[in-house]
């Protein structure tokens, strides 16, 4: 029984089914309460500068951050919250609901430590969410997306898109971000860093296997044993096997009748 698998039996009764309903669900009030001008979202913020003086809500209170509006309005966040949604209830439909819930409290937890060792940065639930994403994609890439409910798209290439966006924001961006997109792929990695490692090596078996084939595939079928002409460099000669010779010993036109034949190893010890 492997560690995950004894974590289950010990603190499966506590997960919660649905989490990523309620998750969504708690991120509309808070964006309605916002719009109604009752909160100040900075006040959700991770920022651990601020929890160390006291204000310990902000390390579960940024998970409940909504997503910004963007160029697209809220829209985008509406179309956000549907990902999210669909795919965190089909991880936690494929995982059971304690891994899925594991999977976002590591990365919570791997998002709260990156954001202390910057304590005076503020860090978001961006990078969980995508995260999130990720781990659909790997585990679904043929799955076709409606890119805001009207371009068909397969979601593989969305998250070849969104790792090609980690790469230039992890190079070009500071501190903090990095730290938050360590996190996030700290915690991919951990769920899927085995058997991307086991789906490497049997993808260089299968290449290996593949190359061999086709070098044999390659190799002439037929070779003359005095000049070394072949079927591959000659295709138009009738190559033939001279009975009288040890072993099978090929010749081309030209020299089955011209040719010394070969003797096996004894009978020329016996000679």
């Amino acid at each position: 029984m492997s560690l995950l698998d004894k974590m289950e039996r010990w603190l499966g009764r506590f997960a919660i089914s649905n989490i990523s309903l309620y998750i969504v669900i708690g991120q509309v009030f808070v964006l309605l309460a916002y719009l109604a001008g009752r909160i100040n979202l900075t006040g959700f913020l991770l920022v651990p500068a601020l929890v160390t003086q006291g204000e310990w809500w902000r390390v579960f209170s940024f998970l409940l951050m909504p997503p910004p509006p963007g160029v697209f309005g809220y829209i985008f966040v509406a179309f956000a919250w549907y990902i999210f949604y669909l795919m965190g209830n089909a991880l936690e439909g494929s995982w059971g609901t304690f891994r899925f819930n594991l999977f976002l409290l590591l990365g919570a937890a791997l998002t709260v430590a990156a954001a202390f060792v910057t304590p005076r940065y503020a860090a978001t639930n961006a990078f969980i969410a995508g995260s999130v994403f990720l781990a659909f994609a790997y585990l679904n890439p043929d799955f076709e997306l409606s890119l805001f409910f009207i371009l068909p798209v397969k979601i593989k290439w969305l998250a070849l898109l969104t790792w090609v966006l980690y790469g230039v924001s992890f190079v070009r961006g500071d501190l903090p971000t990095r730290l938050q997109i360590l996190a996030s792929v700290g915690n991919f990695l951990i769920f899927f860093g085995r058997d991307i490692w086991l789906s490497i090596r049997h993808r260089k078996r299968v290449m290996v296997r593949q190359a061999e084939k086709a070098a044999q595939a390659e190799e002439p079928r037929h070779v003359c044993y005095v000049c070394g002409k072949t079927d591959r460099t000659h295709p138009d000669l009738d190559f033939r096997y001279c009975s009288k010779c040890a072993g099978d010993q090929c010749y081309c036109p030209d020299h089955i009748q011209n040719h010394a034949h070969v003797v096996a190893a004894n009978e020329t010890k016996a000679g």
